[in-house]
């Protein structure tokens, strides 16, 4: 292969993962050095699960693929071994599945992230991670929803209870 093939090879790489940060609603950029196979399966499972991309990418793909999207502030990040989840659906569920994978796993160590094309700071992910996931969300909605019409009921039928207990069918004065 000649050195032009693998220099355009290595631009194709950046151009696909630039898409990716694109694409994703929200990218979580962690340290997995120390975790065992068992448990780097068991974490690819409960991200695949989500719909959450999970994958291990040289830091130097990383650095060309944000510097062309414009992030700032990413180059400490990565650093180290690093692996990156992605989710084009919902923004809460990488960050919520590896902070709460790493509480059993203290070798998993989140680094960053970049929420809705912004790069996030590590208290922005821990605080996204701590959201409920969509399903969560849409109950609390709905419930919200429901409750002025759920008082309005409880309203009427203490008006016709108090009625029928004051003798109810009297005719109006």
């Amino acid at each position: 292969m000649s050195s032009e093939a693998i220099l355009n090879r290595k631009k194709q790489i950046v151009d696909d993962i630039a898409k990716k940060f694109d694409d994703a609603a929200s990218v979580v950029i962690v340290d997995y050095r120390g975790l065992t196979v068992a448990e780097v399966t068991e974490l690819r499972k409960q991200l695949r699960e989500a719909n959450v991309q999970f994958e291990v990418i040289k830091n130097s793909y990383l650095r060309r693929a944000a510097e062309k999207m414009g992030y700032e502030g990413l180059d400490e990040v990565f650093a180290g071994p690093t692996a990156v989840a992605f989710s084009n659906d919902d923004v809460v569920a990488p960050a919520r599945i590896i902070a709460k994978f790493a509480k059993n796993a203290e070798a998993l160590e989140i680094k960053g992230g970049i929420i809705e094309n912004k790069v996030a700071s590590l208290d922005e992910i821990n605080e996204l991670a701590k959201l409920p996931d969509r399903d969560g969300l849409l109950s609390m909605l709905l419930s919200v929803l429901q409750a002025p019409v759920r008082n309005f009921a409880y309203a009427v039928k203490a008006v016709a209870e108090k009625k029928e207990a004051d003798g109810g069918d009297e005719p109006a004065a």
